[in-house]
């Protein structure tokens, strides 16, 4: 799933949370202290229904953080979010260095080698030991490619393309 324009996902719902309806969340933001100064955020669900709410109180566990959000009240009403985005308006958001990006602006991006032979379109960003890896897929084809600068040749955010370098056995 992939953000709008104007928000910037910062989160994934992972499941609820004891019995008041919190709910563990995973990062995926890089900012510091991130989760600690929501107070307003979208939910978006993979069926596509949205809530508009407020964070009530956050607290970090491990390498997540237990969110409370103002309607979930119950264990019942958290799972229906389970798999959800957290996203929070783009303006909110500070500004990366360049050559980084983040997560929800390449997730959906065209993948294409520096020859211009389209291989596919990144679905996915697996955050594995050692580097992230792009779950790019054309058709019932996956590729998985490394998230290394050697790879990436070039991100072009307002064409929607990223350009990448194909070395022996990458991609088959």
């Amino acid at each position: 799933m992939v953000s709008a324009p104007d928000t910037v996902t910062v989160g994934l719902i992972e499941r609820s949370f004891g019995v008041k309806g919190e709910v563990k969340v995973r990062s995926l933001s890089d900012v510091p202290g991130r989760f600690e100064t929501l107070t307003r955020v979208s939910l978006v669900a993979k069926s596509g229904k949205t809530l508009e709410t407020s964070v009530t109180h956050v607290r970090r566990t491990g390498t997540g953080f237990i969110v409370g959000l103002a309607g979930l009240t119950s264990p019942e009403d958290a799972g229906l979010w389970r798999g959800a985005l957290i996203q929070v308006p783009r303006g909110t958001v500070p500004a990366l260095p360049d050559g980084q990006y983040y997560e929800c602006d390449l997730v959906g991006l065209a993948v294409q080698t520096e020859r211009g032979q389209p291989i596919g379109v990144l679905e996915q960003i697996w955050e594995l030991p050692g580097n992230p890896v792009f779950v790019i897929r054309q058709g019932a084809k996956e590729i998985l490619i490394p998230a290394a600068k050697e790879l990436v040749a070039a991100v072009d955010l307002e064409r929607r393309v990223m350009t990448v370098r194909m070395i022996d056995g990458l991609g088959e």
